[in-house]
Protein backbone atom coordinates (compact mmCIF):
# COMPACT_ATOMS: atom_id res chain seq x y z
CA UNK A 1 0.00 0.00 0.00
CA UNK A 2 2.97 2.33 0.65
CA UNK A 3 3.77 2.65 -3.06
CA UNK A 4 0.23 3.87 -3.68
CA UNK A 5 -0.26 6.04 -0.62
CA UNK A 6 3.10 7.87 -0.52
CA UNK A 7 2.39 10.15 -3.51
CA UNK A 8 -0.93 11.25 -1.98
CA UNK A 9 0.65 11.88 1.42
CA UNK A 10 3.51 13.84 -0.13
CA UNK A 11 1.04 15.94 -2.11
CA UNK A 12 -0.81 16.74 1.11
CA UNK A 13 2.43 17.72 2.85
CA UNK A 14 3.47 19.91 -0.10
CA UNK A 15 0.07 21.58 0.02
CA UNK A 16 0.59 22.40 3.70
CA UNK A 17 4.28 23.39 3.50
CA UNK A 18 5.06 25.36 0.35
CA UNK A 19 8.44 26.60 1.56
CA UNK A 20 8.71 26.23 5.34
CA UNK A 21 6.68 25.89 8.52
CA UNK A 22 7.27 29.40 9.80
CA UNK A 23 5.50 28.86 13.12
CA UNK A 24 7.62 25.86 14.02
CA UNK A 25 10.88 27.28 12.70
CA UNK A 26 10.33 30.46 14.71
CA UNK A 27 10.34 28.61 18.04
CA UNK A 28 12.43 25.49 17.32
CA UNK A 29 15.83 26.52 16.03
CA UNK A 30 17.60 23.26 16.99
CA UNK A 31 16.73 19.54 16.86
CA UNK A 32 14.93 18.22 19.94
CA UNK A 33 13.39 14.80 20.25
CA UNK A 34 9.86 14.70 21.60
CA UNK A 35 6.66 12.73 21.80
CA UNK A 36 2.95 13.41 21.56
CA UNK A 37 -0.14 11.41 22.48
CA UNK A 38 -2.86 10.48 20.01
CA UNK A 39 -6.16 10.70 21.87
CA UNK A 40 -9.63 9.73 20.68
CA UNK A 41 -12.33 12.27 21.54
CA UNK A 42 -15.38 10.22 20.53
CA UNK A 43 -16.47 6.60 20.20
CA UNK A 44 -15.94 5.04 16.80
CA UNK A 45 -13.89 2.82 14.52
CA UNK A 46 -10.24 3.79 14.15
CA UNK A 47 -8.79 3.67 10.65
CA UNK A 48 -5.65 5.05 9.03
CA UNK A 49 -3.05 4.39 11.70
CA UNK A 50 -0.38 3.39 9.18
CA UNK A 51 -1.14 6.49 7.12
CA UNK A 52 -0.89 8.65 10.24
CA UNK A 53 2.52 7.16 11.06
CA UNK A 54 3.71 7.40 7.46
CA UNK A 55 3.22 11.17 7.40
CA UNK A 56 5.86 11.55 10.10
CA UNK A 57 8.13 8.90 8.55
CA UNK A 58 8.21 10.85 5.28
CA UNK A 59 9.20 13.97 7.20
CA UNK A 60 11.75 12.14 9.36
CA UNK A 61 12.90 8.57 8.78
CA UNK A 62 13.72 8.11 12.46
CA UNK A 63 10.20 8.80 13.72
CA UNK A 64 8.17 5.91 15.11
CA UNK A 65 4.61 5.33 16.29
CA UNK A 66 3.66 3.02 19.14
CA UNK A 67 0.09 1.77 19.45
CA UNK A 68 -1.78 -1.28 20.66
CA UNK A 69 -4.67 -0.56 18.28
CA UNK A 70 -5.16 -1.71 14.70
CA UNK A 71 -7.35 -0.41 11.92
CA UNK A 72 -10.95 -1.55 12.36
CA UNK A 73 -10.83 -1.57 16.17
CA UNK A 74 -13.59 0.04 18.18
CA UNK A 75 -12.23 2.93 20.26
CA UNK A 76 -13.77 5.01 23.01
CA UNK A 77 -13.86 8.68 23.90
CA UNK A 78 -10.79 9.61 25.94
CA UNK A 79 -8.82 6.52 24.87
CA UNK A 80 -5.07 6.85 24.32
CA UNK A 81 -4.60 5.43 20.83
CA UNK A 82 -0.83 5.68 20.72
CA UNK A 83 2.30 7.81 21.06
CA UNK A 84 4.30 9.30 18.18
CA UNK A 85 8.05 9.88 18.69
CA UNK A 86 10.05 12.27 16.49
CA UNK A 87 11.89 15.57 16.42
CA UNK A 88 9.52 18.17 17.83
CA UNK A 89 9.75 20.08 14.55
CA UNK A 90 8.50 16.98 12.73
CA UNK A 91 5.64 16.54 15.18
CA UNK A 92 4.52 20.13 14.79
CA UNK A 93 4.79 20.22 11.02
CA UNK A 94 3.14 16.86 10.36
CA UNK A 95 0.37 17.08 12.94
CA UNK A 96 -2.45 18.49 10.81
CA UNK A 97 -1.77 16.42 7.71
CA UNK A 98 -1.54 13.20 9.75
CA UNK A 99 -4.73 13.99 11.64
CA UNK A 100 -6.59 14.96 8.47
CA UNK A 101 -6.03 11.50 7.03
CA UNK A 102 -6.77 9.70 10.29
CA UNK A 103 -9.91 11.69 11.10
CA UNK A 104 -11.29 11.35 7.59
CA UNK A 105 -10.66 7.62 7.33
CA UNK A 106 -11.93 6.91 10.85
CA UNK A 107 -15.09 8.90 10.14
CA UNK A 108 -15.82 6.83 7.04
CA UNK A 109 -15.10 3.57 8.87
CA UNK A 110 -17.34 4.62 11.77
CA UNK A 111 -20.27 5.62 9.56
CA UNK A 112 -19.91 2.48 7.44
CA UNK A 113 -19.88 0.31 10.54
CA UNK A 114 -23.15 1.84 11.78
CA UNK A 115 -24.85 0.91 8.52
CA UNK A 116 -23.26 -2.55 8.36
CA UNK A 117 -24.59 -3.32 11.83
CA UNK A 118 -28.12 -2.52 10.66
CA UNK A 119 -27.72 -5.22 7.98
CA UNK A 120 -26.38 -7.89 10.35
CA UNK A 121 -28.05 -11.22 9.65
CA UNK A 122 -29.35 -10.06 6.27
CA UNK A 123 -28.38 -11.34 2.83
CA UNK A 124 -27.80 -7.82 1.49
CA UNK A 125 -24.24 -6.45 1.45
CA UNK A 126 -23.34 -2.75 1.76
CA UNK A 127 -21.23 -1.28 -1.06
CA UNK A 128 -19.44 2.01 -1.59
CA UNK A 129 -19.23 3.89 -4.91
CA UNK A 130 -16.73 5.97 -6.91
CA UNK A 131 -18.01 9.15 -5.25
CA UNK A 132 -14.71 9.68 -3.48
CA UNK A 133 -12.49 12.69 -2.87
CA UNK A 134 -10.21 13.11 -5.93
CA UNK A 135 -6.78 11.68 -5.13
CA UNK A 136 -7.91 10.00 -1.90
CA UNK A 137 -9.84 7.00 -3.20
CA UNK A 138 -7.32 4.44 -1.96
CA UNK A 139 -7.74 5.72 1.61
CA UNK A 140 -11.51 6.15 1.52
CA UNK A 141 -12.30 2.75 0.02
CA UNK A 142 -9.90 1.12 2.49
CA UNK A 143 -11.80 2.87 5.29
CA UNK A 144 -15.08 1.39 4.02
CA UNK A 145 -13.56 -2.08 4.30
CA UNK A 146 -12.30 -1.35 7.82
CA UNK A 147 -15.85 -0.40 8.75
CA UNK A 148 -17.14 -3.74 7.52
CA UNK A 149 -18.43 -2.58 4.12
CA UNK A 150 -17.62 -3.99 0.69
CA UNK A 151 -15.93 -2.14 -2.15
CA UNK A 152 -17.72 -1.72 -5.46
CA UNK A 153 -15.42 -1.26 -8.48
CA UNK A 154 -12.27 0.71 -7.65
CA UNK A 155 -12.15 2.52 -10.98
CA UNK A 156 -13.42 2.44 -14.56
CA UNK A 157 -11.13 -0.46 -15.47
CA UNK A 158 -12.61 -2.94 -13.01
CA UNK A 159 -15.92 -3.84 -14.61
CA UNK A 160 -18.44 -2.71 -17.20
CA UNK A 161 -21.19 -0.49 -15.83
CA UNK A 162 -23.69 0.72 -18.37
CA UNK A 163 -25.30 3.84 -16.97
CA UNK A 164 -28.03 5.91 -18.61
CA UNK A 165 -25.70 7.89 -20.85
CA UNK A 166 -23.86 4.75 -21.99
CA UNK A 167 -27.20 3.23 -22.93
CA UNK A 168 -28.19 6.37 -24.82
CA UNK A 169 -24.88 6.30 -26.70
CA UNK A 170 -25.25 2.61 -27.58
CA UNK A 171 -28.89 2.88 -28.62
CA UNK A 172 -30.41 0.39 -26.18
CA UNK A 173 -29.60 -1.79 -23.19
CA UNK A 174 -29.45 -4.87 -25.41
CA UNK A 175 -26.99 -3.25 -27.81
CA UNK A 176 -24.86 -1.94 -24.96
CA UNK A 177 -24.60 -5.38 -23.33
CA UNK A 178 -23.87 -7.10 -26.65
CA UNK A 179 -21.09 -4.62 -27.48
CA UNK A 180 -19.61 -5.04 -24.02
CA UNK A 181 -19.62 -8.84 -24.35
CA UNK A 182 -17.75 -8.52 -27.63
CA UNK A 183 -15.18 -6.15 -26.15
CA UNK A 184 -14.24 -7.39 -22.66
CA UNK A 185 -12.88 -10.64 -21.29
CA UNK A 186 -15.39 -13.33 -20.38
CA UNK A 187 -14.42 -12.89 -16.70
CA UNK A 188 -15.46 -9.21 -16.68
CA UNK A 189 -18.86 -8.54 -15.14
CA UNK A 190 -21.39 -6.36 -16.91
CA UNK A 191 -23.71 -4.24 -14.78
CA UNK A 192 -26.65 -2.26 -16.15
CA UNK A 193 -28.33 0.70 -14.47
CA UNK A 194 -32.12 0.57 -14.74
CA UNK A 195 -34.66 3.22 -13.76
CA UNK A 196 -37.86 1.50 -14.96
CA UNK A 197 -39.34 -1.99 -14.92
CA UNK A 198 -39.20 -2.04 -18.71
CA UNK A 199 -35.46 -1.52 -18.54
CA UNK A 200 -35.17 -4.23 -15.88
CA UNK A 201 -36.96 -6.68 -18.15
CA UNK A 202 -34.65 -5.87 -21.05
CA UNK A 203 -31.48 -6.07 -18.93
CA UNK A 204 -32.46 -9.44 -17.49
CA UNK A 205 -33.37 -10.79 -20.91
CA UNK A 206 -30.10 -9.79 -22.61
CA UNK A 207 -27.83 -11.35 -20.01
CA UNK A 208 -26.61 -8.59 -17.69
CA UNK A 209 -24.64 -9.99 -14.75
CA UNK A 210 -25.76 -7.31 -12.30
CA UNK A 211 -28.82 -5.06 -12.53
CA UNK A 212 -28.76 -1.79 -10.62
CA UNK A 213 -32.18 -0.64 -9.44
CA UNK A 214 -31.62 3.09 -9.52
CA UNK A 215 -33.73 5.46 -7.42
CA UNK A 216 -36.67 3.06 -7.25
CA UNK A 217 -39.24 3.09 -4.48
CA UNK A 218 -39.69 -0.06 -2.45
CA UNK A 219 -42.72 -1.38 -4.32
CA UNK A 220 -41.05 -0.94 -7.72
CA UNK A 221 -37.94 -2.71 -6.43
CA UNK A 222 -40.04 -5.65 -5.27
CA UNK A 223 -41.48 -5.97 -8.75
CA UNK A 224 -38.00 -5.65 -10.28
CA UNK A 225 -36.56 -8.44 -8.10
CA UNK A 226 -39.49 -10.66 -9.10
CA UNK A 227 -38.89 -9.93 -12.80
CA UNK A 228 -35.16 -10.69 -12.53
CA UNK A 229 -35.94 -13.93 -10.66
CA UNK A 230 -32.31 -14.83 -9.97
CA UNK A 231 -31.10 -14.30 -13.56
CA UNK A 232 -28.77 -11.54 -12.36
CA UNK A 233 -27.44 -10.09 -9.14
CA UNK A 234 -29.35 -7.04 -7.93
CA UNK A 235 -28.06 -3.74 -6.54
CA UNK A 236 -30.14 -0.96 -5.03
CA UNK A 237 -28.74 2.53 -5.49
CA UNK A 238 -29.99 6.06 -4.85
CA UNK A 239 -31.57 7.65 -1.79
CA UNK A 240 -30.05 4.99 0.46
CA UNK A 241 -30.33 6.04 4.10
CA UNK A 242 -29.83 4.18 7.35
CA UNK A 243 -33.58 4.39 7.92
CA UNK A 244 -34.30 2.56 4.64
CA UNK A 245 -31.69 -0.18 4.93
CA UNK A 246 -33.83 -2.82 6.59
CA UNK A 247 -36.69 -2.21 4.17
CA UNK A 248 -34.32 -2.56 1.23
CA UNK A 249 -32.76 -5.72 2.64
CA UNK A 250 -36.19 -7.28 3.20
CA UNK A 251 -36.97 -6.76 -0.50
CA UNK A 252 -34.19 -9.25 -1.22
CA UNK A 253 -31.61 -7.31 -3.22
CA UNK A 254 -28.06 -8.66 -3.16
CA UNK A 255 -26.31 -5.33 -2.72
CA UNK A 256 -27.10 -1.79 -1.62
CA UNK A 257 -24.66 0.97 -2.58
CA UNK A 258 -24.23 4.31 -0.86
CA UNK A 259 -22.07 7.16 -2.11
CA UNK A 260 -22.66 8.92 1.19
CA UNK A 261 -20.26 6.50 2.89
CA UNK A 262 -17.36 8.37 1.33
CA UNK A 263 -18.70 11.82 0.47
CA UNK A 264 -20.82 12.58 3.54
CA UNK A 265 -19.28 10.82 6.54
CA UNK A 266 -18.25 13.34 9.22
CA UNK A 267 -14.64 13.27 10.35
CA UNK A 268 -13.97 11.55 13.66
CA UNK A 269 -12.70 13.79 16.46
CA UNK A 270 -9.10 12.79 17.25
CA UNK A 271 -6.35 14.98 18.71
CA UNK A 272 -2.58 14.99 19.08
CA UNK A 273 -1.94 16.29 22.60
CA UNK A 274 0.60 16.56 25.41
CA UNK A 275 3.68 17.20 23.29
CA UNK A 276 6.78 16.99 25.46
CA UNK A 277 10.55 16.93 24.95
CA UNK A 278 12.40 13.72 25.78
Amino acid sequence: MILNMDPAILNALREDVTSEDVSTNAIMREPQQGKAELICKQDGIICGLDVFARVFELLESGSHFETSCKDGDEVKKGQLIGVIYADIRTLLTGERTALNFLQRMSGIATNTNKMVKILEGKHTKLLDTRKTTPGLRIFEKYAVRCGGGTNHRYNLSDCVMMKDNHICAAGSITKAVQMARDYVSFVTQIEVECETLEQVTEAASCGADVIMLDNMDNETMRKAVKIIDGRAKTECSGNVTAERLLEIADIGVDFVSSGALTYASPAMDISLKNLTAI
